[in-house]
């Protein structure tokens, strides 16, 4: 299935103020894609449009050709789309199994879950290793595996990451970053948002830039890097 997402001339906001102020964005298939940008200029909101958690007040969202616009969670969760949020959103009084269930609490076929639990583990050694113990025990970098292991309960094709390496130390980061790289072997889609955009944009195919509420800019994700005006504005170059 082709599990690219499009979006058209979106605007959305929240109360009577718009954040994102008519942008246009492609995430192609089985590629990674990575949006930058300032605070504030609109990079989380885009996936919680995405994810069913914000309509738009205008425009189309599109996945895999098929007008999603306005779906609830519930429905784009049940359609193929995970939403990993920025912040930390285990239970901490939960073991790590627990909380890995929860990713398939739409799926009522216990088994079919049991399955693909026993599944995870076995690509999350993390997983299988800390079964037991509580979340809450857990590093920030384990936390995020954890985090990203219970989205993959229900096997989706495309899965949107907000701020993943945020507050991690360097090699959590490298661990966070290698799974994305995973998922995209895996041939899922992947839309990153990350404040670290050299390292963002160094595992991505494909980079947007985002500004007040538009995209800026869109290119491949080396071209970005080599950009010397994407490198002072966003990537701390000189």
């Amino acid at each position: 299935m082709d599990a690219g997402l499009k979006l058209r001339g979106i605007v959305a906001g929240y109360g009577q103020g718009d954040i994102l102020r008519g942008l246009d964005l492609d995430v192609p298939a089985g590629q990674i894609t990575c949006l930058i940008g300032p605070n504030g200029s609109g990079k989380s909101t885009v996936l919680r449009v995405i994810s069913g958690l914000l309509a738009p007040r205008a425009g189309q969202v599109r996945l895999a050709g098929r007008n999603v616009t306005g779906w609830s969670p519930w429905a784009m969760l049940d359609g193929g789309v995970a939403h990993v949020p920025q912040e930390r959103s285990l239970f901490p009084a939960m073991s790590v199994w627990d909380n890995v269930l929860m990713g398939a609490y739409i799926n009522a076929d216990r088994d079919a879950v049991a399955r693909r639990a026993t599944d995870i583990a076995q690509r999350f050694p993390l997983v299988a290793r800390r079964r037991r113990d509580l979340a809450g025990s857990l590093s920030g970098g384990e936390q995020k595996t954890v985090e990203i292991a219970r989205s993959m309960m229900l096997d989706p094709p495309v899965l949107c990451f907000d701020e993943p390496s945020i507050g991690l130390e360097p090699r959590a980061r490298r661990t966070i970053f290698g799974i994305l790289a995973e998922l995209r072997r895996d041939g899922r889609t992947v839309l990153l948002v990350e404040q670290n955009a050299r390292s963002g944009l160094a595992v991505a195919d494909n980079g947007a830039v985002l500004d007040a509420g538009i995209v800026r800019l869109a290119a491949p994700a080396s071209q970005l890097l080599d950009s010397p005006d994407v490198g002072r504005l966003y990537l701390g170059a000189s």
